[in-house]
């Protein structure tokens, strides 16, 4: 019966996944992203079922296992667009970096505001990061990974619903300020948003994401402590 709901769960979730990209192909909702739809289908399932989180993830979490891979398939932007990435080197690592620092800090300064504990703390960190190497870095500070996913999956809705306006707003025009803003900003889901304004911004986007992933690990595990350190040090009487 186990391995039933397992493999149920495992070819559900598949199946779910690809309805609702079908669907938002369709109907082009920002909120029909199969990354809202399919969780919340799957939640709704679950529920009306009554099916325990622990039987269905005995097949779901083979999914979570491919993360792994998908963390060492981002070589593979980064080999295919080497040309952009070498063009650009100054703008990407520049606008990167600053954007990987302030994403770390705010997300410890915001932790802090509305006094979350240490492990709440890491795990909301590494937010800004795609999901594989988000829960990596979380596990290297001391945080969740499982929160950690739940915190990146909700940084990249909130910032593939809001980059279009921001775009609009500010003006961006190069596919550069586009691409860029959205991987660093919304990571995965980011860069699936940008590959719907074109090619190129796509491109920017899936650069800036591994990039900042690569980024984020060196200062989450460097300077970040020192930080936090300090700041923890300036707050005690």
């Amino acid at each position: 019966m186990t391995f039933l709901i397992a493999f149920i769960s495992l070819l559900g979730t598949i199946a779910i996944f690809y309805g609702s990209k079908t669907i938002y192909a369709k109907f082009g909702f920002a909120w029909l992203s199969p990354i809202i739809l399919t969780p919340v289908v799957v939640i709704l399932i679950l529920l009306v079922t009554g099916t325990p989180y622990e039987k269905y993830n005995a097949g779901g979490s083979i999914l979570s296992n491919l993360l792994g891979p998908a963390t060492v398939a981002f070589a593979v932007p980064i080999y295919k667009n080497f040309v952009l990435l070498k063009k650009y080197a100054i703008e990407i690592m520049v606008s990167i970096t600053v954007g990987s620092a302030v994403a770390i800090t705010s997300s410890f300064l915001l932790a802090l505001l509305v006094g979350l504990n240490e492990e709440l703390t890491h795990s909301l960190v590494p937010r800004s990061v795609t999901t594989p190497i988000a829960m990596d870095i979380s596990t290297m500070i001391g945080g969740s990974p499982t929160l950690t996913a739940i915190f990146v999956m909700t940084t990249g809705i909130l910032g593939g619903l809001l980059a279009p306006m921001l775009i609009r707003t500010c003006h961006f025009n190069t596919p550069s300020a586009k691409g860029l803003m959205l991987g660093m900003g919304a990571h995965g889901t980011g860069t699936s948003k940008a590959f719907e304004f074109g090619e190129l911004e796509g491109t920017f986007s899936s650069i800036a994401m591994v990039v900042a992933a690569l980024i984020s690990i060196v200062l989450s595990t460097t300077l970040f402590p020192v930080f936090e350190q300090f700041v923890m040090s300036s707050l005690l009487p």
